[in-house]
Parts: structure tokens; C-alpha cells; sequence
């Protein structure tokens, strides 16, 4: 029963190990957000390089036609001036002067619906362009701000590792270790005085008997001297 018990636990605790794994770093997340926008765009910009690129084969084609709806009007009015000189029979060359014509109505109408067309893709094409600013300007953003987060965390860090270190400083500890210290110099420094003290009050002495000894002077003697001197029979 009790391993069972301990199995529950273990599954709990992984699965409480699991939840919080799912939990994104806020600089990976804006990491991911600015790839993941990165590759919007990259794919935008695909697009907007394809809807140009057939817009301006719609207007190179357009105008192709236009040419050449140009070019049949002219020959056309070429075969009639033919005609008019006599170089031409007459129903052979309004049979190819009107052919020249269709071929000119043909090139003109496929003109329109290439210049429709082309109208067509080029707004796309502006709006795919708006998009793509939109993007980068998102992109540049985001990557202004994670570089932001980045240092901002950095910071956060070190500050939180020396206030963690200042937590663990025992503050009484330190203060009563100060005052120990404190204490035990001043006793040293006291000691020392006192033997300094000691140390001149002899040197004192020994000159004072000196000079006297030296002068042949007798060191005048106290009552209690005196006192000493008569109890024991000295003159």
C-alpha cells in the first residue's frame, strides 16, 4: 500500500513538473514571436515579389498590344493607300485592310483586359505592400523590446543574486562578532597602556635612587621606616 502511495506522489509530482515546464521564459516567447513574424514576412514579401511580377507582365503585355493594335491600324491604312495608287486590286486589299482591322480590334479589346487586369494586381499588390511595412515595422519593434527584456533581465538577476546574498548575511551575528572584536581591542589597548604605565613608574624609581647614590645623599626615611628600624634594635 505504501508503495502505491509513493507511485500517486511520483506521478503528481511529474505532472506538477510538467505544468510548470509549459510555463514560456517571457524572452523565449518574444524570441518565438520574432521568428514567427520574421517568417510572416518572409512569406509576405514572396507573395508581394509574385503579384508585382505579374503585374508588370500584365502592363508589359498591355502595352504589346496596344503596338500592335497601332501597328494593324497603320498597315491597313498602308494596303488602302496601295490600293488608291493602283498597286493593289481593290478586293484584295479591303479583304486584308479589314483583316488588319479585326486584328487591330482584337489587340486593342485584349489591351483593356490586360490593363484591367494589370489594375487588379497592382492594388494587390500595394495592399500586400502595406502589409509588409506593417510587418517590418512590427518586427523591428519586437526586436527593440527583446533586446529591452534581455538586459532588463540580466539586471533583475543580479540584482536578485545580491539581495539573495544580502538575505543570507546573519545581521545579529555580525553585529555581535563586531562588538566581540570591539572589546577585545580595547582590553588589548588597555593592557598595553598599563604596562606602558608600569614599565615608567620603575624606570622613575631606579633613577631617582641612582641620583641619590651618586650625590651621597641618604634617602630620607619615612615614620613607619623609622618604626621598623627601632622594633628590630637598628640604630
Amino acid at each position: 500500500m505504501a508503495s502505491i502511495f509513493r507511485r500517486m506522489f511520483k506521478v503528481g509530482q511529474s505532472q506538477a513538473h510538467s505544468v510548470m515546464d509549459n510555463f514560456e521564459n517571457p524572452i523565449k516567447m518574444t524570441e518565438q514571436g520574432v521568428r514567427d513574424l520574421k517568417k510572416d514576412l518572409q512569406g509576405t514579401m514572396k507573395s508581394l515579389a509574385e503579384v508585382k511580377g505579374v503585374a508588370i507582365r500584365l502592363k508589359r503585355e498591355s502595352e504589346d498590344n496596344k503596338r500592335l493594335a497601332a501597328d494593324y491600324e497603320r498597315k491597313a491604312m498602308m494596303l488602302l493607300q496601295k490600293m488608291q495608287d493602283g498597286g493593289l486590286d481593290p478586293a484584295q486589299a479591303e479583304r486584308l485592310a479589314a483583316e488588319a482591322l479585326n486584328r487591330k480590334e482584337e489587340c486593342s479589346q485584349k489591351a483593356v483586359s490586360l490593363i484591367q487586369n494589370w489594375e487588379q494586381q497592382d492594388k494587390m499588390a500595394a495592399q500586400l505592400q502595406a502589409n509588409v511595412n506593417k510587418l517590418k515595422s512590427t518586427v523591428s519593434s519586437y526586436e527593440n523590446e527583446l533586446i529591452t527584456l534581455r538586459a532588463r533581465a540580466k539586471t533583475a538577476a543580479a540584482t536578485r543574486k545580491i539581495n539573495e546574498q544580502m538575505a543570507r548575511v546573519d545581521s545579529t551575528g555580525t553585529i555581535a562578532m563586531l562588538e566581540k572584536m570591539k572589546a577585545k581591542v580595547e582590553e588589548d589597548e588597555s593592557l598595553a597602556q598599563s604596562y606602558g604605565e608600569l614599565a615608567s613608574a620603575e624606570e622613575s624609581v631606579d633613577d631617582e635612587i641612582n641620583a641619590v647614590l651618586a650625590s651621597g645623599q641618604l634617602v630620607p626615611s619615612s615614620n613607619k621606616l623609622a618604626e621598623l628600624k627601632a622594633k628590630m634594635g637598628i640604630q
